[in-house]
C-alpha cells in the first residue's frame, strides 16, 4: 500500500501531461485508467481466491507481489499513455491477491476476533496510504518517474519478506480442488446461493465500495483545483487521512465492533461516511478538510465489521473463493466509480460552466454509501428472521 500511495499525487499529473496538459481530457483519461485496473482485478480476484483454496495462500501472494514489481517498472519507463494502460492491466491482475490476503486473515483468526484482525489489516493499508503520498509527492518534485521506481522497490522488498518469513496459513485438510466454474466471476456469484446471508450482501457491498473510488479518484484533482494544493500538500492531506484511519482501525474496531455487534457497527460507520462526504464537498477552505477528517475517520469501522459478518457464514475451505468474490465486487466498483467521478468533475469545472460545483463527486459518494447501507440493513433483517441452518459436518464441508 505504500507503493499504491506513492502514485496517488503523481499519476493524475502524469496522465494530464500525456494528455497535452488538458485538465478535462486528463481527468477523463485518468478515469479510464482506473477503470481498466479495476476490470482486471474483478476477473482476477475470484480466480486467485480459488487458486489459494487449492494451493495455499502463500504461493499466490508471492506470485502476485512479483507481478506488482514488474508493473511499476513498466510504468516508470512508460513513454506514452498507452503504456500506462498496459501496466495498469498487469497491476489489476496482481491486485486481485488482496482477497487472498483477507482469506489468510480468516485462516489465522477465530470468528470472534476477525473484525479486530480485519481492522489491523485495514490499519496497515491506512499506514501505507499515510506514508506513500508524501513520499511520492516529495520524490515527484525531483522526477515524476522516480516514485514508480520507489514503488517497484517496495514490492520487491515485500516479495523477499513473503518468501523468507511468511508461513502458509491454509492447512491441507481445508483445501479443495480448483474449478473454473467457481472461479469465473459469474459462476462464483451463483455459487453464493448456498449462503443466503452472504448472497444478500453482494449488491450492498458493491454499492458501498462504489463510494470509495468516487472520492479517491478526484481527491488530487479536487484539492488542486479548489484550494490550489500542489503534490506535496495533496500527499500530506492523504497522510493525515491514512494516519487517522489507521488509528481508528487498529484501536477502535476491536473495541467498538464487539460491543455494538457487526451489524450496528457497520451502520454507524456508513452513517458517518455519508455525513463526511457531504462535508468534504461543501468545504470552502483547505483547512476544513483536516477537521472533517477527524470526524470521518470513525467510518473506518464499517468494512471490518461487514467482513467479519460475512466470514461467519462461510466454511473454512471456501473462504478464499468467497473473499475473492467480494474482492472482485469491490474492484468492479472501481470501474464505474472513477468514470462517474472524473467525468462529473470535468463537467463541473469546464470553462464557461454556469454551475461550478467541484465537490460534486463527494455528494455522489454520500448518496451511494447511503443506498448501500440501506441495502445491507435489509439483508441483515432478512437474516435475523430466517431459520438458522443446521451446522455442516466435516464431510459435507470437504465436499
Amino acid at each position: 500500500m505504500v507503493g499504491v500511495g506513492l502514485l496517488i499525487p503523481i499519476l493524475p499529473r502524469l496522465v494530464v501531461q500525456f494528455s497535452g496538459n488538458d485538465l478535462t481530457a486528463g481527468a477523463h483519461a485518468y478515469g479510464w485508467l482506473l477503470g481498466i485496473f479495476s476490470l482486471m482485478q474483478f476477473f482476477a480476484s475470484p480466480i486467485l481466491g480459488s487458486l489459494s483454496d487449492r494451493f495455499g495462500r502463500r504461493r499466490i501472494i508471492l506470485i502476485a507481489t512479483a507481478g506488482s514489481a514488474i508493473d511499476y517498472v513498466i510504468m516508470a519507463n512508460a513513454p506514452t499513455l498507452s503504456w500506462l494502460f498496459v501496466a495498469r492491466m498487469i497491476s489489476g491482475v496482481t491486485a486481485g491477491v488482496l482477497a487472498t490476503a483477507n482469506a489468510y486473515v480468516v485462516d489465522v483468526s477465530p470468528p470472534e476476533k476477525r473484525a479486530g484482525a480485519f481492522g489491523m489489516i485495514s490499519a496497515a493499508f491506512g499506514l501505507g496510504i499515510m506514508l506513500g503520498p508524501p513520499i511520492g509527492g516529495a520524490l515527484g518534485k525531483m522526477s515524476i518517474h522516480l516514485p514508480f521506481w520507489f514503488a517497484a522497490g517496495c514490492s520487491a522488498l515485500n516479495w523477499l519478506w513473503g518468501f523468507f518469513v511468511l508461513p502458509e496459513s491454509l492447512a491441507p485438510a481445508n483445501r479443495r480442488p480448483f474449478s473454473w466454474k467457481r472461479a469465473n466471476p459469474i459462476g462464483a456469484l451463483l455459487a453464493l446461493r448456498r449462503f443466503p446471508a452472504v448472497l444478500g450482501l453482494t449488491a450492498a457491498y458493491f454499492v458501498i465500495y462504489l463510494g470509495q473510488p468516487i472520492t479517491q479518484s478526484t481527491w488530487a484533482l479536487y484539492t488542486q483545483s479548489r484550494y490550489g494544493w500542489g503534490t506535496l500538500q495533496v500527499g500530506l492531506s492523504l497522510m493525515a487521512a491514512g494516519a487517522l484511519m489507521a488509528v481508528v482501525q487498529a484501536t477502535l474496531v476491536k473495541r467498538i465492533v464487539p460491543r455494538l455487534g457487526d451489524t450496528k457497527a457497520f451502520v454507524l460507520g456508513c452513517s458517518v461516511s455519508c455525513i463526511g462526504c457531504v462535508a468534504y464537498g461543501l468545504a470552502d477552505a483547505g483547512w476544513m478538510i483536516y477537521v472533517i477528517m477527524v470526524f470521518s475517520s470513525i467510518a473506518g469501522i464499517a468494512m471490518p465489521a461487514l467482513q467479519a459478518y460475512i466470514t461467519k457464514h462461510v466454511p473454512a475451505n471456501e473462504q478464499g473463493a468467497v473473499q475473492g468474490i467480494f474482492g472482485g465486487l469491490g474492484s468492479l466498483a472501481y470501474i464505474p466509480g472513477p468514470l462517474i467521478a472524473t467525468w462529473s468533475f470535468g463537467w463541473a469545472v469546464a470553462p464557461g460552466r454556469r454551475l461550478n460545483l467541484p465537490g460534486i463527486a463527494f455528494f455522489e459518494a454520500g448518496i451511494v454509501v447511503l443506498i448501500g447501507m440501506l441495502l445491507a440493513m435489509r439483508s441483515f433483517k432478512r437474516d435475523r428472521h430466517s431459520p438458522t441452518p443446521a451446522p455442516q459436518s466435516a464431510e459435507s464441508v470437504a465436499m
